[in-house]
């Protein structure tokens, strides 16, 4: 075994962790993460799950798993492995298993070492523009709402749009096509969460139809009419790499394309929304944040650090091991709580106070080989945006708490109705 690192132990017991995994899908867990958070850090920096493998909860445990090369993300080798196969086989889970965020050396090494930086300084700033209309554009929309209604629902107006305005136009694809791909976004990512039900799964399953039609339509149709997009590059791309198989290339560029653009939008919207929420509801901190936006970038990553908009991450052990001072079992998973690593006293002192010059620590872009590859991009949205909306909008408040969709992976506000 190869010692990982010694901090804290873990409970013996599985069974207590089940009633806080209920909270943390309940009304008042979805509003209110933290103390669920904080009870599940309490019982050790590793703490065993009900079914089997273990949730991480410290900040230093979580960043060594993210980290670490003996780490492997559950691929479908793995899956295969598991005493009961069926549950990865759902039409929607393997289409998942397929992508970046679930492959790992070589073959994980080979498609993004291909990619290249995605949003490098340059892309960015040729971006920044672009974005900075979507922006002033949504914005327009927003005060409209708020002239006639008295009040907005910044999710549908903006916090949703912004994202995939900003990749569909990277991409080249139809501005009539974004609310058909955030439709089929929301209802597909059933399929990633822990534990989802075969309700869940079926919705999974449609969406998924709709996305592989969508996205396989068209890469075909780019291919007939190639143009100087990013895509049309990576049509070029993957047709040189399989030159003899365009069966291969086209399964690699749909898995890409697809992959990027929807892990682009429900997390970003995420970011944006509660970006907005957490600044509008104190007016004092938007106040502040106005007169000094040489400090957008900081409140960006509390933000991220607070309320993360993925609040778990899987990943396997490749061989025994033992992860602060607890033995894992080769093929054993562990989950990895953003939340609850983020929040670490150990780490970030009074993490429970939101505080915009904290400069503290996050794990919210991940780590490792699966750092997140638009996290240069959402930053840049982040950024633009506030610092429109902060200026155009000096009075704007919440009217009610945000509405959450019920999920224990991936965090999505709904709707946050919002006045000025």
């Amino acid at each position: 075994m190869t010692a990982v690192g010694v901090i804290r132990g873990t409970t013996p017991d599985r069974r207590v962790v089940i009633p806080l995994l209920r909270r943390l899908r309940s009304g008042e867990g979805l509003a209110d993460p933290l103390p669920v958070w904080e009870e599940l850090r309490a019982l050790g920096d590793v703490v065993p799950a009900p079914w089997g493998g273990y949730f991480v909860t410290g900040f230093e445990a979580c960043s060594q798993v993210l980290r670490g090369r003996n780490w492997l993300v559950p691929d479908f080798d793995w899956q295969e492995r598991r005493p009961d196969p069926s549950r990865w086989r759902e039409p929607a889970t393997r289409e998942m298993t397929r992508t970046l965020s679930r492959l790992n050396p070589p073959v994980h090494t080979f498609q993004r070492r291909a990619l290249g930086n995605l949003f490098d300084r340059g892309t960015l700033e040729a971006m920044r523009p672009r974005i900075a209309g979507h922006v002033t554009r949504l914005l327009d929309r927003l005060a409209a709402q708020l002239r006639t209604h008295g009040e907005a629902d910044f999710v549908d107006t903006v916090g949703d749009r912004l994202p995939i305005h900003t990749v569909g136009q990277w991409l080249a694809i139809p501005a009539e096509d974004y609310p058909r791909i955030l439709d089929f976004t929301h209802r597909q990512v059933h399929a990633q969460e822990l534990l989802p039900t075969k309700s869940e799964l079926a919705v999974s399953a449609q969406a998924t139809l709709e996305m592989r039609d969508f996205f396989t339509r068209l890469i075909a149709h780019r291919r007939r009419h190639l143009g100087n997009d990013v895509l049309s590059g990576w049509i070029r791309y993957w047709d040189a790499q399989y030159p003899e198989d365009r069966a291969a290339a086209d399964q690699t560029l749909y898995d890409l394309t697809m992959f990027i653009t929807i892990a682009s939008l429900e997390t970003t919207a995420t970011l944006l929304t509660n970006a907005v929420w957490f600044l509008t509801r104190d007016p004092a901190r938007a106040d502040w944040l106005r007169r000094h936006p040489e400090h957008i970038d900081d409140a960006i990553d509390e933000v991220l650090r607070y309320d993360p908009p993925i609040h778990l991450n899987t990943r396997y052990a490749a061989d025994d091991t033992v992860l602060v001072g607890v033995p894992v079992a080769k093929d054993t998973a562990v989950h990895v709580l953003y939340g609850a690593a983020n929040h670490d006293p150990r780490r970030n002192e009074n993490p429970h106070v939101f505080d915009i010059r904290r400069k503290g620590a996050h794990l919210t872009f991940g780590g490792g080989a699966h750092y997140c590859l638009g996290m240069a991009l959402a930053r840049l949205e982040a950024r633009v945006l506030l610092g429109e909306l902060l200026e155009r909008f000096p009075t704007l408040r919440p009217t009610a708490d945000p509405a959450y969709a019920s999920r224990m992976v991936f965090r999505r506000v709904t709707s946050l109705t919002v006045t000025a």
